[in-house]
């Protein structure tokens, strides 16, 4: 490829060290594309003859059904998908083939394939996300009136809608879809043309290509065409914070899985035993879920960290870009379809649910809240609320259980009405705020879902 200005060839272990097919091969069927639309401008704007362009599409077609077929080899004597591609093609059609690379470099063909590339793979955990959401959805649906604790700090603070936690997840899982069609818009430029990094003095037309390539841009400076990753930046860090959810989601569905909680079930489809204990089911697919959410970590900090000293324009560390892209995109893809599963054949015990609100006084702020509509300052209130909790803590006995008279020798406004007001459901239903958990506020949420997921 270089031969002209060298006199040895690389020794085994740099040509080993430097190659990039052994992943860069994921790339064949953007790689071929991208020649495919650069023949047709060539063509089109009289570079190459119309009878040169023909042979060279017709020979890059063949090779676009051998890779469809699974019938494309690749060798590392070659030492990048783009050199293997114009090998292949010149076994096809001859020295003819040699044309194909006019008016283009590497630079902005490798640039090209990963942007192409990270547009399909995008669109495809976009869909995984939408899928996700349709999941949380429905099941929130199905626990509008399911009784849950809810926690601050690990600790029981108030009684809320099983589907009102669930579509807190909602909300989040839509941010991260949004960010990932920001990270696809940013991958929409295209950098084809821009050849090295100064652009070429053969009379292309980049705008033409780029509509042959579905690109709804065109990059304006041809040094940052060819050194650009910040569109891969945005697709990691999108990345890291769905992975983020994800985790917290498997960390309360692993506590929530466990004897101690006994909240829900996993089902047997997404959990392991153990080879010595007969009577584990361990939350595996969770567990590894969470684990994983380090990994895609690391690969945003990877990309950043080889970024950060890069002169202009391209350089032999933007190899580095793809092997961490490429693992975080399979993690990415296997965790949201592995969850959505899980999620969705997940058993919840509604009673356990309802149970485990039975005599934790979650229903404290209920009762300050009552006195506050009495007239009592909400400090004082409070202040009157925790002596009684205090009391009833001592003496095991919750707030509903006691007697009028008890509750009135610590505040005398306090009526027989209050108890119409302790019981958890109560508790639930009288939370009416925008985006509360009362029930009619969560059916307003996931009314508002549904319309927007399956209409």
């Amino acid at each position: 490829m270089w031969g002209g200005r060298f006199e040895k060839g690389n020794s085994t272990d740099v040509i080993a060290f430097n190659e990039s097919i052994s992943f860069d091969k994921r790339l064949a069927k953007q790689d071929i594309l991208g020649s495919l639309a650069h023949t047709k401008m060539l063509v089109h704007t009289q570079i190459l003859s119309q009878a040169e362009g023909e042979q060279i599409i017709n020979g890059l077609e063949k090779l676009q059904k051998k890779l469809l077929a699974g019938n494309l080899s690749f060798s590392s004597d070659y030492e990048d998908i783009h050199m293997n591609i114009e090998t292949l093609l010149q076994q096809e059609i001859g020295p003819i083939a040699g044309k194909l690379h006019t008016a283009r470099s590497r630079n902005d063909q490798t640039a090209t394939d990963m942007h192409l590339f990270m547009k399909d793979e995008i669109s495809q955990i976009i869909n995984l996300l939408d899928h996700l959401l349709k999941v949380i959805v429905i099941k929130a649906e199905k626990n509008i009136t399911t009784l849950l604790a809810g926690y601050t700090h690990l600790q029981h603070a108030q009684p809320i809608s099983y589907a009102h936690y669930l579509m807190a997840y909602y909300e989040m899982f839509t941010r991260d879809l949004q960010r990932f069609k920001t990270a696809k818009a940013s991958a929409d430029d295209s950098p084809l043309g821009a050849a090295a990094l100064a652009g070429t003095t053969f009379p292309i037309n980049r705008e033409f290509s780029a509509h042959e390539l579905g690109f709804g841009k065109v990059y304006q400076n041809s040094i940052d065409a060819v050194s650009d990753r910040d569109y891969l930046l945005d697709f990691l860090s999108a990345s890291a914070t769905v992975m983020m959810h994800l985790s917290r989601f498997c960390e309360e569905i692993i506590q929530w899985n466990s004897y101690e909680y006994d909240y829900i079930e996993i089902s047997d489809e997404y959990a392991t035993g153990s080879s010595i204990m007969p009577q584990k089911k361990n939350p595996d697919v969770a567990e590894l879920i969470r684990g994983k959410t380090g990994r895609v970590y690391g690969e945003l900090f990877s990309l950043l960290t080889t970024l950060k000293g890069l002169p202009l324009a391209y350089d032999k560390d933007l190899q580095e870009d793809k092997e961490g892209v490429f693992d975080a995109i399979d993690t990415v893809k296997a965790c949201l379809s592995l969850f959505a599963g899980m999620l969705e054949t997940i058993s919840v015990k509604k009673d356990k649910m309802a149970a485990a609100l039975k005599d934790d006084f979650s229903n404290a702020t209920e009762m300050a809240d009552y006195l506050a509509n009495k007239g009592l300052p909400f400090r004082q209130a409070h202040q009157v609320v925790g002596k009684l909790v205090h009391y009833g803590m001592e003496h095991h006995l919750p707030l509903q259980e006691m007697r009028l008279e008890q509750l009135q020798k610590f505040e005398p406004k306090i009526e027989a009405d209050v108890y119409s007001i302790l019981s958890p459901k109560k508790a639930v239903k009288r939370r009416i705020s925008l985006g509360a958990t009362g029930f009619t506020r969560v059916s307003e949420q996931i009314k508002r879902a549904q319309e927007k997921l399956f209409h």
